[in-house]
């Protein structure tokens, strides 16, 4: 026998887009910490593009990119590479984040911009997304990346910084289709800027030396 549909149920509240999360959490005191517990809870597989959202406004400072965006898209591209649903965030680092009048900041220089992105962008593809292949090879690029704006190359932080900015949308607004055209231009520039240079064996030496 079936069961009566339930008139009652409302209908699933639309996930808010970015937009909306950076409004959010620029709002309130602009000297306020948000912490990226607090940012990231109840995002769940959002989540990854949010903390690589966060990770972009330092990329756009010279000498502050290696020290804080890097690291942090790496620790990103690892747990992506190795299949995690949501992200793990040290407790020293949970506890730290922006202030509200960065994320003001970088709402209102990124705002008219994602306007007209999140007219084409839309959650389709996901097996982009979803299959533990794409997942992994999405970190794979993000480690790739991250170790690439760790490096002291002369004015490349800003054009990393622009190759995080799909990633982070695709993941955050699950559009498959943009995180393919994320890993086209990243693997361009890691061909570019890595693999002909040399640096970014020598940086992967290190970094993979340290965790050792």
């Amino acid at each position: 026998m079936t069961a009566p549909p339930d008139h009652g149920r409302k209908p699933a509240a639309p996930e808010a887009s970015t937009r909306a999360l950076l409004d959010r959490f620029a709002q309130g005191d602009p000297a306020e910490t948000i912490r990226l517990v607090d940012v990231l809870g109840g995002l769940e597989e959002r989540a990854f593009g949010m903390l690589l959202f966060l990770s972009i406004p330092t990329a756009f400072i010279p000498g502050v990119a290696g020290v804080i965006s890097g690291p942090l898209v790496i620790l990103v591209g690892v747990q992506l590479l190795f299949g995690r649903n949501e992200p793990w965030l040290p407790g020293f680092l949970g506890r730290r984040g922006p202030h509200r009048h960065a994320m003001a900041t970088f709402r209102d220089r990124l705002g008219p911009w994602l306007a007209k992105l999140e007219r084409v962008v839309k959650p389709r593809t996901h097996v982009l997304l979803d299959h533990p292949l794409a997942s992994a090879f999405t970190g794979l690029n993000l480690i790739l990346l991250g170790l690439l704006l760790s490096l002291p190359i002369p004015f490349t932080n800003v054009l990393f910084a622009l190759l995080l900015l799909p990633f982070a949308l695709a993941l955050l607004e699950r559009d498959g289709r943009l995180l393919a055209g994320a890993w086209c231009a990243s693997v361009v520039a890691i061909a570019a800027f890595g693999i002909l240079s040399g640096s970014l064996a020598a940086a992967a030496t290190r970094w993979f030396g340290m965790l050792a």
